[in-house]
């Protein structure tokens, strides 16, 4: 640990040169995940899927954040950003950021990956380089399967200039009439009910030591391309260009004069279907300056909208590839462990009329009664905690009520299965399910009507509020009292995604954190205004204040001659009178260690400013999800864990919770958790004072440390050990 150093003269804190913009600082998120696609230690597989999640960020990016500012710019919007930067200034400055990066990518795709995959039998062929027998049987396909789908789209006076769905992929086409030498153009979509990527038959495909490759075929749209003359017959078809277009799809939400929210969302995921104002045009960089010109006059965008690439458009499709069934091109195949002390629990009897007939071992209750219960998700299973604790309840006859906040939940989720039984079973259950969760409103809107014709009580979330806290309370009857069970978790009711973020989940039966859970609960579903709370850190009543004290405690011990120390790990650090505290602490002597994963708007290591904050990065297999607050407190040690990071809109505007962490042994895991992620040397990236990160590498003594591999080892360890 680096000596604490003081700092004691004055500072303007909120000066705009301390702190970094969000915008800029998401694109340094987001060329790490690019970094992941290129670093060769990477399986192949692997860098394709990065390169996937790379172009799937960009398109959300575009889709929100950019929109967002453009819209700024059109209102005319000139209040700055805490960092000091004017709407126009951020798209600016983003545009020239990212389209180095952009060019890296395709770059990278078609010099380095695709050479790769071929080396390795996956051979992504362009047209005019497959066989007569590979195109006799294409032209067939195209014909039977693709040819019927299509609808070529005129663009001339008695056509006006057809809408261009948000992330099509498009050909615009130019066609010449042989009896007037009229040129005309056209545009084809590509749909996107098919299959991006178009595979040829082993025996069509390419062979090597007589041996077929794994997998041979081409993009869809070069099928369509190489077949327009069925399209347009009679005219001469002259040339095509692929393009791909981006719209604002935020919804524009007036909660306050929503009567029906759920209507109202329902309304606005119409016009989302069909999109905003279009916000970026992707075209290759051998487009004419004609097509292009023409495209950008009928899409009303301008030249600094548009992005040429080398390549393929829509790299995310990528994703196809990692259904290849090689494993040895991808990571080593992993499976999430069933916590020790719930390896012995009885399944509950699911026939409601009965009671529970096997004897052996104990119910989930009693293992929580014991004592609290910590999960590490995907490191220890989902299903085998989350989801059993669901179900158990839905099938105990002793539960009388089941409350749960729902923020984003899987298509085929075995939660909500186990909630419709409750139901039936004769539970109370009450859901809270967030219609405003982004790009989840459609999946959450089915969910809580499918809920609601089984008789459970929804409740669509508070006006003016998101409700993004992971909470559960199980009501049960037992012999000397009626117990509170609760379940505290950092991430979404989401068995899909519980297996590729990382997650903590806190079981747990204490009096004071039930009353707390009750209390939120009738927040959330009823006109309670709680003012405090006995435990819980809850959003926006108690929490800034809370966590502002707690780092405060810090300032005032170092400045009372004890020693000071923050641990901190989310998603994002934005909020700037958080980050202005952490830099007060920062000059007091507290030493602060920061795990941000995505957008870090704090400049660390600034001469007496922030001399003694360090910030990591982590990127890798999973996605870093968990957060993690640990205050040293003169060595009478908290640590808290929840749903919130340190952004004004988790702090300000969502139904938050964290929860402190009581049991000694859990919270002595936490600490090792958060030691081996401070460790990293192998997915940890360093954030330097000018906005840049560098990777971390093994000293000549030490040997690479991945945290994510350590934390998979470490949970097959211990759960061995327990047995």
């Amino acid at each position: 640990m680096a000596k604490s150093k003081k700092t004691t003269h004055k500072i303007n804190l909120n000066d705009p040169k301390y702190y970094f913009n969000r915008e800029l600082s998401w694109l340094e998120f987001n060329r790490k995940v690019l970094h992941e696609a290129c670093d060769p230690r990477t399986p192949l597989l692997e860098r394709l899927k990065f390169l996937s999640i790379f172009n799937s960020n960009l398109d959300e990016f575009f889709m929100v954040r950019v929109a967002a500012l453009k819209q700024q710019v059109v209102a005319k919007v000139s209040m700055l950003t805490f960092d000091g930067r004017t709407p126009q200034q951020q798209i600016n400055e983003i545009s020239f950021a990212l389209r180095p990066l952009v060019t890296k990518q395709h770059q990278h795709f078609e010099e380095v990956l695709r050479p790769q995959l071929a080396n390795h039998g996956i051979h992504i062929l362009k047209y005019i380089d497959l066989t007569e027998k590979q195109r006799h049987y294409l032209d067939k396909y195209f014909h039977d399967q693709i040819f019927p789908v299509l609808t070529p789209l005129a663009v001339d006076p008695s056509h006006p200039f057809p809408y261009i769905s948000n992330l099509s992929l498009n050909l615009a086409v130019l066609v010449k009439n042989p009896e007037t030498e009229e040129e005309l153009f056209a545009r084809v979509k590509v749909p996107n009910v098919l299959p991006r990527f178009l595979p040829l038959p082993p025996e069509l495909g390419i062979h090597h030591d007589g041996k077929p490759a794994h997998w041979t075929g081409i993009p869809l749209e070069q099928a369509i391309a190489h077949n327009l003359e069925y399209l347009f017959p009679g005219m001469n078809i002259q040339e095509y260009h692929p393009f791909r277009l981006t719209r604002d799809t935020d919804l524009a939400l007036e909660e306050d004069e929503a009567d029906d929210l759920l209507l109202a969302i329902e309304q606005e995921l119409r016009k989302r279907r069909v999109g905003g104002d279009p916000v970026r045009l992707e075209i290759q960089a051998q487009t004419p300056e004609s097509i292009k010109s023409r495209l950008l006059q009928d899409l009303e965008l301008s030249e600094s909208d548009v992005y040429e690439v080398d390549g393929l458009l829509g790299l995310r499709d990528l994703m196809y590839f990692m259904a290849l069934p090689m494993p040895e091109l991808k990571d080593p195949p992993r499976q999430s462990v069933v916590p020790s002390r719930l390896q012995r629990i009885r399944e509950p009897n699911l026939n409601p009329n009965g009671r529970q007939q096997i004897e052996e071992g104990r119910d989930f209750f009693a293992v929580i009664r014991e004592r609290d219960l910590l999960v590490h998700h995907p490191y220890e299973s989902f299903s085998a905690s989350v989801v059993r604790f669901i179900t158990h309840a839905a099938h105990d006859p002793e539960v009388l009520a089941i409350k749960m906040s729902l923020y984003r939940t899987s298509g085929d989720s075995p939660i909500i299965n186990a909630l419709i039984a409750a139901a039936e079973n004769g539970k109370q259950v009450s859901v809270l399910v967030e219609l405003k969760a982004r790009f989840d409103e459609e999946n959450n809107i089915f969910w809580a009507k499918r809920l609601e014709s089984v008789g459970v009580h929804v409740v669509y979330g508070l006006v003016g509020l998101k409700t993004h806290c992971k909470i559960i309370m199980v009501v049960r009857r037992e012999q000397d009292c009626i117990r509170r069970y609760v379940h505290i978790g950092t991430g979404n009711y989401n068995q899909k995604t519980a297996r590729i973020y990382t997650d903590l989940g806190l079981f747990s039966c204490r009096e004071e954190l039930g009353s707390d859970v009750t209390d939120v609960f009738n927040f959330l579903t009823g006109y309670s205004r709680q003012k405090s709370y006995r435990q819980l850190l809850v959003a926006p009543v108690n929490m800034r204040d809370r966590f502002d004290a707690l780092i405060r405690r810090e300032i005032e011990n170092t400045q009372n001659g004890m020693n000071g120390r923050i641990v901190a790990k989310m998603n994002s650090l934005v909020d700037p009178q958080m980050i202005a505290t952490l830099y007060e602490a920062s000059r007091a002597g507290v030493q602060i260690d920061l795990i941000i994963r995505g957008i870090c708007c704090l400049r660390p290591g600034l001469k007496d400013i922030s001399e003694n904050i360090r910030v990591i990065s982590i990127v890798g297999r999973f996605l870093e999800h968990s957060r993690i607050y640990y205050f040293y407190n003169n060595s009478q040690e908290e640590i808290y864990i929840g749903s919130a990071d340190w952004m004004p809109r988790n702090l300000d505007r969502r139904v938050e919770v964290i929860t402190p962490v009581q049991d000694l042994d859990i919270a002595k895991d936490l600490q090792e958790i958060l030691g081996i992620m401070l460790a990293d040397n192998r997915q940890a990236w360093e954030l330097q004072p000018d906005g840049s990160y560098i990777q971390r590498r093994p000293c000549d003594d030490f040997s690479e440390a991945s945290s994510q591999k350590a934390l998979i080892s470490m949970a097959l360890g211990v759960t061995r050990h327990r047995e």
